[in-house]
């Protein structure tokens, strides 16, 4: 089994209010779900209003295809509307 983690850090520069926030971040979120079948959630810094710190998790048998998928999802926040991605890393771990 192979498990992968992206941990993206977002700058969301026209949030004016926690809901402007909760609005982007929901959209990416409900996006990467359906079209990568990964699992997202909001992980940290939930409180303020224009930065966002997403969590992404990939789970397979292959750890080439768990890498390239989530690169994809990379490709796809980086480019998402409302939100700019300021870093990301992903791990891969082997079990």
């Amino acid at each position: 089994m192979v498990v992968g983690v992206l941990d993206i850090k977002l700058a969301l520069p026209e949030c004016r209010s926690l809901k402007d926030k909760r609005r982007i971040v929901s959209s990416l979120k409900d996006r990467l779900r359906h079209r990568h079948n990964v699992s997202v959630a909001e992980v940290d810094q939930q409180d303020l209003w224009q930065v966002a710190n997403v969590a992404v998790a990939q789970v397979s048998a292959d750890a080439r295809y768990v890498r390239g998928s989530l690169e994809q999802v990379v490709k796809v926040v980086s480019q998402f509307r409302g939100a700019q991605l300021t870093s990301y890393t992903i791990e891969v771990f082997h079990q």
